[in-house]
């Protein structure tokens, strides 16, 4: 029985369920332009500073049909959806597109962007990787400098500093409130599943900033809390997926098999919302720091950076949430990911730490299977944990 207000949460899941479909009411209402973006590091802040709406494009429910033949099958499923939404013209409600991230594959759904609908503006920013060295926040600067320029001239209006303040502002205020369910969920006080962990940020993707903060208040305000946290079901950490949401049946599974979600580092989760823009006198710079920061507060494996890792972020996330398993999830052909996995997982073997890896794809993947797999993930950690008979 879920503990968030009922019609709250199905505000919420229209428009995460049916991304287009809502900014194309938005369009329709406020008779401004709709800017998509794509993960992982785009300051949406810039799109709403201009009075445009900023929607993270997200993977499509629907089979994959016309893009088949613009990306190679080894492209992930996210980038192999967004092209197919290119070609059958599910994206022409946006009425430009910017990047700031240059995974290969996702370079290559901007280019099927471009050859499908060419008279659609893209941007591509390029943000650099390497977060170490000398020059990089300078080179950041001018990045974020040219994407205001480019809104700018899409949108056509001119951004002013406290335009860009102000909705500095309230992205800030939408990510307190949502770590706040986080802090909720990890103190165990209330349960919220992981399909409703990810519905509140996937939403806040999509939705008009303000209305979704007002959405979340309503649901905070009618939390149900308890005097303590149930103590017979497993603790779980969710970790993967950078770019997309997972399947809301694969979540539903992991928690129908005695699991118990209580903090992520997910694109759609915890990574998203991780840090908050400083509140400083030049926003521009400020939005550069935020990108910078972010990889501190929630290590990236296609960032590089010599102050923090995945792995030791990790196990200090499972001190913190009490979680005595991890499940990773890993879209089949991401590479980052597919890179990085090794070194994941022998700091957990290290430390003794539970993990399974739940390959997932577009086209889904056997439920029932799934299922077989995370019982007996469950009852191999509660078997780990009992105490051995003198």
């Amino acid at each position: 029985m879920s503990e968030l207000h009922a019609p709250s949460l199905a505000t919420l899941r229209i428009a995460a369920d049916d991304p287009v479909s809502y900014a194309q009411n938005w369009k329709d209402t406020h008779r401004r332009p709709v800017i998509g973006s794509f993960p992982m590091n785009f300051p949406s802040e810039i799109v709403h500073a201009a009075g445009a709406l900023p929607v993270i494009v997200q993977e499509s429910k629907t089979p994959i049909t016309e893009g088949r033949s613009m990306l190679a099958e080894f492209y992930c499923g996210y980038t192999r959806s967004v092209a197919d939404q290119a070609a059958i013209g599910e994206l022409d409600v946006f009425d430009g597109f910017v990047a700031a991230d240059h995974c290969v594959q996702l370079l290559g759904a901007v280019d099927a962007i471009r050859y499908a609908r060419p008279e659609k503006p893209v941007h591509f920013a390029q943000f650099t990787s390497a977060m170490d060295d000398a020059w990089t926040k300078s080179r950041v600067d001018g990045r974020i400098g040219e994407l205001k320029t480019e809104i700018e001239t899409v949108v056509g209006t001119f951004l002013t500093a406290e335009d860009l303040t102000r909705s500095i502002g309230l992205f800030n205020a939408n990510r307190r409130l949502l770590r706040r369910f986080y802090d909720l969920r990890r103190s165990g006080l209330t349960r919220i599943t992981a399909g409703e962990m990810q519905l509140l940020v996937k939403s806040s993707m999509v939705m008009d900033i303000e209305e979704h903060t007002a959405v979340l208040e309503t649901l905070l305000d009618r939390l149900v809390l308890r005097d303590q946290a149930p103590d017979d079901l497993v603790r779980l950490h969710l970790s993967g997926h950078f770019c997309h949401a997972p399947k809301p049946e694969i979540l539903d599974v992991i928690e129908e098999s005695g699991g118990l979600v209580v903090d992520d580092d997910l694109y759609t989760g915890y990574r998203y919302i991780s840090t908050d823009v400083p509140e400083s006198d030049d926003p521009l710079k400020a939005l550069s720091t935020w990108y910078m920061q972010r990889n501190i507060n929630a290590p990236c494996p296609t960032r590089v950076t010599s102050k923090v890792d995945w792995d030791t972020y990790l196990l200090d996330s499972l001190a913190k949430s009490r979680s005595v398993g991890v499940v990773v999830l890993m879209a089949k052909f991401c590479e980052p990911h597919m890179l990085y996995y090794p070194e994941l997982r022998k700091a957990l073997e290290e430390h003794d730490v539970p993990s399974l890896l739940i390959e997932t794809e577009h086209e889904g993947i056997p439920v029932e299977t799934l299922r077989t797999k995370m019982e007996t993930f469950i009852e191999r950690i509660r078997r780990h944990a009992a105490p051995v008979p003198a």
